[in-house]
């Protein structure tokens, strides 16, 4: 174990620069950690990366992953599996390295190829809508990050939530696809209900619906989230 495991603070390589990585690599490079590298593909993933992270070098994914002590793959669910594989195959991994994913539909067992090689598996998935700059560094304050770990290796998943601003709650393996159900449908209702209400109000002659909207939308939100909580509360209680 290197000095930088020691004091807690980690080397990180992000693989995949969409519009999740670069800024939660920001972020925990705000709490002390070193970013090693990240991956991008496209001209579009390539700017965005050397924009928010200047100073961190593109790689390869292999290349990412040999730099690091943790690697976050801010990929699509429906890549991970295969990428993962691939990586176990190719004898990647090293022992002790910290492999954490942000799909809200996969848990840890996604990362089971992997686990043979001893890699300490971690799955969370910030509830937030990422606009890819670094506007979302102050959205990450107060919002909350889905942690599924190993009993063992959940404080590390927690602290990680925390110091990218983030408040960890805790989803159990067995409830993932639940739990990214729940969040799909959450965020698809309120897009359709805006869409709705904007394309009714074109339709007599208002040009700007979203100025009508937006102060109802956001106080009915609100008010539904209050309500919510004190649900939650009372079965607490």
């Amino acid at each position: 174990m290197n000095a930088s495991t020691r004091d807690g603070r980690l080397g990180i390589g992000v693989i995949g620069a969409g519009r999740v990585g670069p800024v939660l690599a920001l972020a925990l490079a705000g709490a002390g950690h070193a970013i090693t590298g990240i991956s991008a593909i496209s001209a579009e993933s390539r700017e965005r990366a050397e924009s928010l992270l200047p100073r961190v070098p593109v790689l390869e994914v292999p290349e990412v992953v040999r730099r690091s002590e943790l690697v976050l793959f801010a990929i699509p669910g429906s890549e991970l599996p295969q990428l993962l594989q691939g990586l176990t195959e190719t004898g990647a991994w090293q022992p002790g390295q910290i492999a954490l994913h942000t799909a809200p539909e996969h848990g840890y067992g996604v990362f089971a190829p992997a686990l043979a090689s001893g890699v300490i598996p971690i799955a969370l998935h910030p509830a937030l809508i990422f606009t890819g700059t670094s506007l979302d560094l102050g959205r990450l304050a107060g919002s909350s990050m889905a942690v599924t770990a190993p009993t063992p290796v959940l404080p590390i998943g927690q602290a990680l939530a925390v110091e990218m601003g983030a408040e960890p709650v805790v989803v159990d393996e067995s409830e993932r696809a639940a739990y990214a159900e729940a969040i799909s449908a959450a965020q698809e209702f309120s897009r359709a209900v805006v869409r709705q209400g904007a394309e009714a109000l074109r339709e007599i002659g208002i040009d700007r619906p979203d100025r009508v909207l937006g102060g109802l939308v956001r106080a009915a939100l609100e008010e539904e989230l209050r309500a919510a909580a004190g649900l939650a509360q009372d079965l607490d209680s």
